[in-house]
């Protein structure tokens, strides 16, 4: 399952990548809004998508804001969620590859939209590749999370 958020500056950018998704047949819920909320806060839709992606292994989300920083600060603070910053394809496909993110975060204001569509293109369609050295690293910082939240 893919979930989708943003605050009121991605709505738009969000609205276009669900278009694009559904056009994919891809499985996805809309976690929000609905319309343009002008005095929205990132940190709700961010939290809520990061407790909503990380209940079900294999789950992704992606979410927008203006820098797309905001919600990736706060996307990570919900255990087991691995969030990061898009901000171009060879990068995601890295972090998916890699480092296994299941939260994409992109900026409606740094990238134009026919970037941020190929970069959450390919962030839904890569996969973790499980090898022995990325494992490790990610039972490092789910240990490091046992211990300390």
């Amino acid at each position: 399952m893919i979930y989708l958020g943003a605050d009121h500056r991605g709505y738009l950018l969000k609205e276009k990548i669900k278009e694009l998704l559904l056009s994919q047949s891809q499985n996805l819920t809309d976690l929000g809004p609905t319309k343009i909320i002008p005095d929205d806060d990132f940190p709700i839709i961010s939290i809520k998508l990061a407790e909503t992606v990380v209940k079900k292994h294999g789950d992704i989300g992606i979410l927008i804001c203006g820098s797309g920083a905001g919600t990736c600060v706060a996307a990570n603070k919900i255990i087991g969620a691995r969030a990061t910053l898009g901000f171009s394809i060879k990068q995601i496909k890295a972090a998916k590859n890699d480092d296994n993110v299941n939260i994409l975060c992109l900026s409606c204001n740094h990238l134009d939209d026919e970037t941020n569509l190929e970069i959450a293109t390919e962030f839904v369609n890569s996969i973790f590749i499980a090898e022995d050295r990325h494992i490790r690293r990610l039972k490092q910082i789910s240990d490091y999370e046992l211990q300390k939240c």
